[in-house]
């Protein structure tokens, strides 16, 4: 949408002069003050989300030339790009709000082709001993299998099972009715040597609080991982850049330049894999050949990405680029994974 612009050359904010539409001395547009709500929206929503001529402008050379970015960014052209983390949290902002929906909405899928399946080995079951029932269990059967309410007999047991009992090696008080004040009275009546330690007190008091909360140990903590696991992923951009410089010293470049591609790089990846997640929503979740194909297509142009914006930026040749991209690769999945265990425990305690 175009804009209108005074015809004056008075900035309303500072009461500078200048020339042009941006005051020199403040920065403030030298828009018209009577403005539509159309063009009012377009300017809250490009100032909010920095969509204005720098997002396509900063969207081109980050998808389709690998490292130009980068390049241009360190090389003092920064005035038409967006900032490297401005970018990244919206990026990624969004990225996690269609992971996190996406997975669950799998995970009900799962659970309701695992429930169906369950529903029919029964039913398979019960008719294949159907003739040698007698007329009373014969109307007992027809009573259980009656459609819908096997299935809400199914759900309830499955939700009750999963409410109690243990997650992972911890095992919980099995005494659903219990509150937490309780079961410390139960543990005061034991002999010493068969009370909880200090981590099973712990886990089971955390057990429940989440109770309390209607929710069973594995989403509650779930439900924190998700709080926590963009946060691990934002830590990491720095160490990735530590890596990178590490990898790459001998072309003695500052900690910043590879803190910049760090940023670059995770910005493609989130955008690439938005880009794909939207492409699987619309397809049908029996097309599963397909999404494999999308799965490898992903996995393969990321790898090339890598590859082409780490030749474009430090300059080595192919060989050792590909041999610094394995060793970098180690370094950084290796350190993924202790992130992750962290962020596991730490959710588990904070949840």
């Amino acid at each position: 949408m175009k804009k209108h612009y005074r015809t004056e050359n008075n900035c309303l904010n500072c009461g500078n002069t200048f020339e042009g539409h941006f005051c020199n001395n403040c920065g403030q547009e030298n828009l018209e003050l009577k403005e539509d709500f159309g063009h009012l929206m377009v300017h809250a929503v490009g100032d909010y989300f920095h969509f204005d001529e720098k997002f396509f402008h900063t969207l081109k050379p980050l998808l389709f030339e690998p490292g130009k970015l980068t390049v241009d960014y360190m090389a003092g052209k920064r005035t038409q790009y967006l900032h490297p983390i401005r970018m990244y949290i919206f990026i990624s902002l969004v990225y996690f709000i269609l992971l996190f929906n996406n997975n669950s909405k799998e995970n009900r899928v799962e659970q309701k082709h695992a429930t169906t399946e369950h529903v029919v080995d029964s039913v398979n079951r019960a008719i294949n001993d159907y003739h040698g029932l007698t007329p009373a269990q014969k109307k007992a059967l027809q009573q259980k299998t009656s459609g819908f309410n096997i299935n809400k007999k199914i759900r309830a047991n499955d939700k009750n099972t999963a409410s109690i009992g243990s997650f992972g090696s911890i095992v919980f008080d099995d005494d659903s009715t219990a509150t937490y004040e309780q079961y410390l009275q139960k543990q005061q009546k034991l002999p010493v040597n068969k009370r909880d330690g200090f981590i099973d007190r712990y886990l089971n008091k955390k057990y429940y609080e989440w109770k309390a909360r209607g929710q069973t140990p594995n989403e509650a903590i779930l439900e924190g991982f998700k709080h926590n696991f963009p946060k691990m992923m934002f830590l990491l951009l720095p160490l990735f850049a530590w890596f990178l410089k590490v990898t790459f010293r001998k072309n003695h470049k500052y900690y910043v330049e590879h803190l910049i591609y760090s940023f670059h790089l995770h910005c493609f990846v989130f955008l690439f894999l938005i880009f794909i997640m939207l492409i699987k929503m619309l397809l049908p979740d029996s097309w599963l050949s397909v999404r494999g194909l999308l799965d490898l297509f992903s996995f393969v142009t990321i790898i090339w990405y890598v590859y082409r914006s780490l030749r474009i930026i430090y300059q080595r040749s192919r060989f050792r680029t590909i041999t610094k991209i394995i060793s970098i690769s180690i370094a950084y999945w290796a350190s993924f994974m202790v992130c992750i265990v962290f962020v596991f425990i730490l959710s588990a305690m904070l949840a």
